[in-house]
């Protein structure tokens, strides 16, 4: 799929979700919210922060679908980040969404550890969740588009049994979901379990599964067919609490 069709698809779901809700307006909660959390993983984390939209729909408004704007914070110590495509390269087969279940092509993969990673992306986001009371939600998110800016740093790419020396490894600038293996950049999703504590203060816990992409500058991966990579990621599946404040509600 290329990254005009993509960005088409989020540019139409984007669109489609706004004008759905304008259309059903009289039906519909609306609500404004700011969102903090922060996760933890295995020498790793991250800290974000988020200016949420979401509208309450269906006839008892369980459902709500919304569109946000994140900032995400990742850092770590000495970690390993593997080939990042292409997806034809990584996976055994490559059809958007259904690459979730194909099987890793592993002999394709090299390393780069990146010894302090850091970086800030921001992304627009795509929101939704079910309400199963007036105070538990369960929901999910996922960043969509956006960039990414961080610190350069030094990192040891490994080839073949090689060990190579990348003074300047440093973080990939375009995000964009494209699904799986496809996706560029750092890209942060969550799933969550809220409950409001308050009239406008709600803690959740949540499962984050985070992709950090750093590039070479001076090192190249050059796979058997001849393709050549400089982009490597990290996969991580983080766990965290957060805290959310509704601004206002209709």
């Amino acid at each position: 799929m290329s990254i005009k069709i993509t960005s088409t698809v989020i540019y139409s779901l984007l669109l489609g979700i706004c004008t759905h809700a304008q259309q059903n307006d009289t039906l519909q909660h609306k609500s404004t919210l700011l969102d903090l959390s922060a996760t933890v993983g295995s020498s790793q984390a991250t800290i974000a922060g988020a200016y949420v939209y979401n509208w309450r729909i269906g006839k008892k408004k369980k459902f709500e679908a919304g569109v946000g704007l994140r900032n995400t914070a990742y850092f770590g110590t000495k970690k390993d980040f593997i080939t990042a495509g292409p997806a034809s390269l990584t996976r055994t087969y490559t059809t958007p969404f259904l690459i979730f279940f194909a099987g890793q092509r592993q002999e394709n993969f090299d390393t780069l550890t990146v010894q302090r990673p850091f970086t800030n992306s921001l992304n627009a986001t795509a929101n939704f969740g079910y309400h199963f009371s007036n105070r538990l939600l369960v929901g999910f998110n996922i960043d969509l588009i956006g960039f990414t800016i961080g610190a350069n740093t030094s990192a040891i790419f490994k080839s073949n049994g090689e060990t190579i020396t990348e003074p300047v490894a440093k973080p990939a600038a375009f995000n964009l979901l494209l699904t799986g293996d496809h996706d560029k950049g750092s890209l942060n999703s969550e799933f969550f379990v809220q409950y409001k504590i308050a009239d406008r203060w709600s803690v959740k816990a949540l499962y984050q599964f985070i992709f950090i992409e750093y590039k070479t500058t001076t090192v190249t991966q050059v796979a058997e067919d001849g393709t050549t990579v400089t982009r490597f990621r990290n996969k991580a599946n983080n766990i965290g609490l957060g805290i959310s404040y509704n601004l206002g509600k209709k």
